[in-house]
């Protein structure tokens, strides 16, 4: 069993940046590929960001590509997603998953636990 719990989110102005963070607890927590989804308003939840439970493999959404970064440190049981160059499209749930492989995957159906979400708003 694992616990996710986001932070990090808040209102930014377009072209700002923000750094979400993911707290996993659970003794395996750190063998878990993670990954980050979004939804917005009025939208289905979709794929941000991956990565293996080693971190060596990262997968990004085309439309975060070259503006985020997914990164972990294994010691503190903790996943980033570092957002920049924000636009008012980003705003949404942001949700940590946990998969219960070391591959990371990019359908929702794909991991096992989620977080509870914090929410990022970016303003025009």
């Amino acid at each position: 069993q694992v616990s996710l719990v986001e932070s990090g989110g808040g209102l930014v102005q377009a072209g700002g940046s923000l750094r979400l963070s993911c707290a996993a607890s659970g003794r395996t927590a750190s063998s878990y590929a993670m990954g980050w989804f979004r939804q917005g308003p009025g939208k289905e939840r979709e794929f941000v960001a991956a990565t293996a439970a080693s971190g060596s493999v990262t997968y990004y959404a085309n439309s975060v590509k070259g503006r985020f970064t997914i990164s972990r440190d294994n010691a503190k049981n903790t996943v980033y997603l570092q957002m920049a160059s924000l636009t008012p499209e980003d705003t949404a749930g942001y949700y940590c998953a946990a998969r219960s492989r070391a591959i990371p995957g990019t359908r929702s159906y794909e991991f096992d636990y989620w977080g509870q979400g914090t929410q990022v708003t970016v303003s025009s």
